[in-house]
C-alpha cells in the first residue's frame, strides 16, 4: 500500500468539504428530498459523496465502502471505509453552520484512521490508531473533567425513531439532574470531535449509523477517552448506541444510562 489511508481520507474529506461550501446557503427547494421520518437528503449530500468516493476509489479500488447515500460496496481486501458526506443535513438545509464530512477507515473490523472536517471553521480532525488525535496538526486530548458535576455533554434527539422518545427522555432527565450543561448541536460527528478535543466532556446518542461515528470513535480513543455502547460493550458501530467521553465522565454516565436502556432498545 503506497498511500496511507489517513492521507487519502484527508484528501477525500477536503473534496467533499469544497462541495459543501460551494453550495452552502444556495439550496433550492427542489434539491431537498425526504428519505424517511425526520430524515432528509439533498443534492449536495450526493454531490459531496461523489467527490469523496472518487478520491477513495482512485487510491484504493479494492477497498469496501459503506456510504450513507450510495450504500455498501463490498470488496475482499478486508478494508472498509465508512463515509458520511454531510453529517448535519438538516442544519445545512437551514443554513445553520454546524455540519461535517466524516470518514472512518477500518481493517478487519478494527478502526485504523478517521477524519472529520468542519468546512465552515476550517477545522480538520484526524486520528490514526496508535498515533494520537489531532486538530489542524495540533495534538488534542479529551478534557480532564473528573465527573458529571459541571460537565458539558452533547446528545442527539431520536427524531428518526420517535417510538424511543420516552426512554430517551428518561435518560435525559437522569443526566440533566446531575450534570452542568447539555447541548444538542445536530451533528453527531461534530459532537464526537468536540468531545475528543475537550470542548465537550461527554456524549451519548442512540440510532446512529457506523458512518456517523466511526471517525469520532477513533478520535476520542486516540485522545485518551472511553467509548462504549449502552451496555458497556464495543458493539457501537453495529447497534448504533454510544456513550463517550473523558474517563471521569464516561464511566458514571454509562452507570447512569445503562439500566435505563437495558432491554428497551
Amino acid at each position: 500500500m503506497n498511500q496511507r489511508p489517513l492521507e487519502v481520507a484527508v484528501r477525500a474529506a477536503r473534496a467533499g468539504g469544497r462541495v459543501l461550501m460551494s453550495r452552502f446557503g444556495k439550496l433550492r427547494r427542489a434539491e431537498i428530498h425526504r428519505k424517511g421520518q425526520s430524515d432528509w437528503v439533498t443534492a449536495v449530500d450526493h454531490a459531496s459523496e461523489k467527490a469523496v468516493l472518487q478520491v477513495i476509489r482512485r487510491a484504493f479500488p479494492d477497498h469496501s465502502i459503506r456510504a450513507e447515500e450510495s450504500g455498501f460496496s463490498r470488496m475482499e481486501s478486508g478494508w472498509e471505509w465508512m463515509v458520511d458526506p454531510l453529517d448535519g443535513t438538516v442544519n445545512y438545509m437551514h443554513g445553520f453552520p454546524v455540519f461535517a464530512v466524516s470518514i472512518g477507515v477500518a481493517r478487519e473490523g478494527v478502526l485504523e484512521a478517521g477524519v472529520i472536517l468542519d468546512p465552515v471553521r476550517k477545522e480538520l480532525f484526524t486520528a490514526e490508531r496508535g498515533r494520537g488525535a489531532w486538530l489542524n496538526g495540533r495534538r488534542i486530548r479529551v478534557s480532564g473533567r473528573p465527573g458529571l458535576k459541571d460537565a458539558m455533554l452533547g446528545t442527539g434527539f431520536p427524531f428518526r425513531a420517535k417510538e424511543q422518545l420516552e426512554v430517551y427522555l428518561e435518560s435525559f432527565r437522569s443526566v440533566f439532574q446531575v450534570t452542568g450543561w447539555v447541548r444538542r448541536p445536530g451533528s453527531a460527528a461534530m459532537d464526537l470531535a468536540c468531545t475528543a478535543c475537550g470542548r465537550m466532556d461527554g456524549f451519548w446518542e442512540m440510532g446512529l449509523s457506523s458512518w456517523d461515528m466511526a471517525a469520532g470513535v477513533l478520535l476520542i480513543k486516540e485522545a485518551g477517552g472511553i467509548v462504549t455502547d449502552f451496555s458497556g460493550g464495543k458493539d457501537y458501530l453495529r447497534n448504533g448506541t454510544i456513550i463517550a467521553g473523558t474517563p471521569g465522565v464516561q464511566r458514571p454516565l454509562l452507570k447512569r444510562l445503562s439500566p435505563i436502556f437495558r432491554g428497551r432498545i
